[in-house]
């Protein structure tokens, strides 16, 4: 009651909307592999970190060091009533799910997980058009007729990525092998370059001058790989050209930045709801880059037929497959 009072009384002497931004702190909770992963949690934080520039507010976040920990950090911010939590990762599915069902008064979003409760916002990608696109990059660019994929975890959500690369190569021709390798079946598949950078180099053995890691963190050892072999990778949810200049041929972007941002900016100005939105190339959820660093490796005629195929993806003339797999619509 004091302190709804004190707020009361600053409000009047500082005026409402300074008191607002400041009083307003959502929190952020990455995925094992730390804030600046390179990968997918640093995209989550650069969406955070926009969101505080544009409003001059703060945010709290949390780097857990073991999945043990999710529903320890979700349980500690939903007692002390943040304004938001924003779960990034997979996951985190079970843990926002039992928490928000103990906190219904707090809102969580949920990044790559479908949670149907009336707290809950959950927001998935379709990874599978997105790497449709760089499937096609590495077809039209691979000189051995081979290429490769490194999944971390072996689950659903990595098999898209790999079911919209395969579909990518195959619309361009259907000569190309593929060989694919997942980092592991636990959470610790995410944060293992030793182990992503010894399968790259076995499948650089094989044959294969291009791989695609959907990774996070480990992917960096598949970068590094073809760094030192004098081959190509293509990165994954942030954009990794700059990682190795001239080794990475694109990157497959995932804008969590936007999911993260878009989450706490809608709870901030009070348009924040709850349910499933998904974020596909329509929506400018996915894409693949071209920068600096890797515009020598991407002709005007490669860009001419991706933006091409990005068209008749986003009109549903192609219908990329998902994990359970259907025909591409080509």
């Amino acid at each position: 009651m004091f302190k709804k009072l004190a707020l009361t009384v600053a409000a009047a002497v500082l005026g409402a909307g300074a008191s607002f931004a400041a009083d307003f702190e959502p929190v952020l909770l990455y995925d094992i592999g730390g804030k600046f992963d390179k990968s997918f949690n640093e995209a989550a934080y650069v969406g955070a970190e926009q969101f505080s520039k544009e409003t001059g507010g703060s945010f709290k976040d949390f780097e857990p060091s073991s999945e043990t920990q999710y529903e320890q950090a979700l349980k500690r911010f939903a007692r002390r009533k943040a304004d938001l939590i924003v779960a990034v990762g997979v996951g985190y599915s079970v843990a926002v799910r039992n928490v928000a069902s103990q906190y219904p008064d707090v809102k969580f979003t949920v990044i790559d997980a479908i949670i149907d409760l009336p707290n809950v916002q959950s927001i998935t990608f379709k990874e599978n058009e997105g790497s449709f696109l760089v499937g096609m990059i590495a077809a039209m660019k691979t000189e051995s007729n081979t290429v490769g994929f490194i999944g971390g975890m072996d689950i659903p959500l990595i098999r898209r990525f790999e079911q919209g690369y395969q579909e990518g190569i195959n619309y361009i021709r259907d000569d190309v092998k593929l060989i694919e390798n997942y980092v592991g079946t636990t959470p610790s598949a995410w944060n293992d370059p030793i182990k992503a950078s010894e399968m790259a180099r076995g499948q650089f053995a094989r044959g294969a001058d291009i791989i695609f890691s959907a990774a996070g963190p480990s992917g960096l050892g598949v970068i590094q790989a073809a760094k030192d072999t004098g081959k190509l990778a293509i990165g994954v949810d942030s954009n990794q050209n700059h990682v190795a200049p001239g080794f990475v041929l694109s990157s497959m972007l995932k804008r969590v930045d936007l999911a993260v941002h878009a989450a706490m900016t809608e709870a901030k100005d009070g348009t924040w709801a709850p349910g499933h939105r998904v974020m596909g190339l329509a929506e400018g959820g996915v894409d693949y880059a071209v920068d600096e660093h890797n515009k020598d490796l991407i002709t005007d005629e490669m860009k001419a037929k991706l933006e091409e195929a990005r068209a008749k993806i986003v009109s549903g003339e192609i219908v990329v497959g998902d994990v359970a797999g259907s025909n591409s619509g080509h």
